[in-house]
């Protein structure tokens, strides 16, 4: 899944499309990835979620390592942290397998995979 050639973050927009069932993250959530040297850093909303943050620093394989937080619609504080594996998908996008864990909460843990979606798939024009 970890490629050898340096990754770019930078200006990349997720989506989820499978999430283990005490995830919050669901089809309707996008990410919005930015980055400057090994730092990675995204906001979210969407869904169950009103507004999120990460920040996540780069491996020598492009993985991301990563602690979060967001306020849900529920209007709790959710806390939590990531490790991420990026995989080169044919077309040149990238698809995220995560694995996380919820540091508030019932702490539990679970799985994720989150794809990039093009600029024409979320309605932004940048």
């Amino acid at each position: 899944m970890t490629q050898a050639k340096k990754i770019n973050y930078d200006r990349r927009v997720f989506r989820p499309v499978r999430s283990s069932d005490s995830g919050e993250a669901g089809s309707e959530t996008l990410f919005h990835y930015s980055q400057h040297d090994d730092v990675v850093w995204a906001t979210y909303s969407g869904g169950s979620i009103q507004r999120g943050q990460l920040r996540a620093v780069v491996g020598p394989n492009g993985d991301l390592e990563m602690r979060y937080h967001h306020v849900n619609t529920s209007g709790e504080l959710m806390t939590g942290i990531c490790r991420s594996q990026p995989e080169l998908l044919e077309d040149g996008r990238l698809r995220l397998h995560e694995e996380w864990r919820w540091t508030s909460g019932d702490l539990s843990s679970g799985t994720s995979t989150l794809e990039e979606i093009l600029p024409s798939q979320y309605g932004r024009g940048d």
